[in-house]
This record gives structure tokens, sequence and C-alpha cells, in this order.
């Protein structure tokens, strides 16, 4: 008995050795899988903005198309109403699930910001169906329609920790870059 005494120490000393490196051990995996969700969840997040910018860029696109048509956007490849009409619905029909998932995980603002795009493009593409032939209006619509996009990217960046990004307003007329 006096021997297990004497070792009673060396042996407490392992226990608690191992039980600190158990717990050591959990909580670094614990801080890594909440790590790697984390990640997981940023790049669903990111999948999901992407989708939802590009099937509203979509809808953008047909709207120059069509306004080109009615004398209201200088786009080079002019769409009429009656051509453009399926393609807007296939757009729309891909807007409907992709604003449902920003929904279910986007981050409140970002869904905001969508919000307003989106309500942005849908009067654009009434004043299409209408058939309304003023370009100044138009340029207006342009106008807002681009700050929203930024607006939304902005917010999508800031939800994911990104720099800030270019604010996607660049000119499309061929310019000389050596000032000739």
């Amino acid at each position: 008995m006096p021997e297990f005494i004497q070792q009673l120490p060396a042996l407490i000393g392992v226990i608690v050795g191992a039980l600190g490196s158990y717990m050591a051990i959990t909580r670094g995996d614990r801080i890594r899988f909440l790590r790697e969700q984390a990640a997981r969840w940023e790049e669903r997040r990111l999948a999901i903005y992407t989708e939802y910018a590009r099937v509203l860029k979509q809808s953008v696109t047909l709207t120059y198309r069509v306004a080109a048509h009615l004398g209201n956007d200088p786009h080079p490849h002019p769409l009429s109403p009656e051509a453009a009409a399926p393609h807007f619905t296939e757009a729309a029909d891909a807007r409907d699930p992709a604003g449902e998932a920003l929904l279910m995980l986007g981050a409140p603002d970002v869904v905001d910001k969508a919000r307003v795009w989106v309500l942005t493009v849908i009067e654009m593409e009434r004043f299409l169906r209408d058939g309304t032939r003023d370009p100044r209006a138009w340029a207006g619509m342009l106008e807002r329609q681009r700050t929203a996009r930024q607006e939304y990217y902005a917010a999508v960046r800031r939800d994911l920790a990104l720099p800030p990004g270019h604010s996607g307003r660049w000119s499309v007329t061929a310019k000389d870059p050596h000032g000739d």
C-alpha cells in the first residue's frame, strides 16, 4: 500500500494530463468544425448571391434589347417585344427560385438591396410592356437600376467581408487609349 501512495501523485498527474489533452483536442476540433461550417455557409451564400445577380442581369439585358427596339437604348442587338416575351417569362421563372434561396440564406441587408434592384427591373419591364418610347425616362430608369445593382453588390461584399469592388460602371463607347 505504501508503494501505491508513493505512485499516487504520478498517477494523478497522468490523469490530469490526459484530461487536459482530451479537453484541448476537443476544443480545437470544435473550433475547427465551427470555422469549416462558417466557411461552407459563406460559400453557399456567395453562390446564392451570384445566382440571383445572374438571373436578374438576364432580365436587365433583355430590357436593354427591347428598349433598343423601341428607340430608347443604344444596345446593338435590338429585340422586338414579341420576340422577347418568352425570354422574359423564362427570366422571371428563374428569378423566383433564386429569390427564394436568397430569402432563406441571405443577410437581411442583402435581401433588402436585392428587393430594390428587382423592383427597379420590374419597373423597367413594365415600361417596355407599355411600349413607351421615352429615351430620357429610360435613361433615368437605367441609372436607378445601376445604382440598385451597385448597392446590392456592396451589401454582398459587406456580408461576406470582402474588400470593396469595382462599381461596374464604365463607358461602352470606344475611345482611343492614346488620346488621339
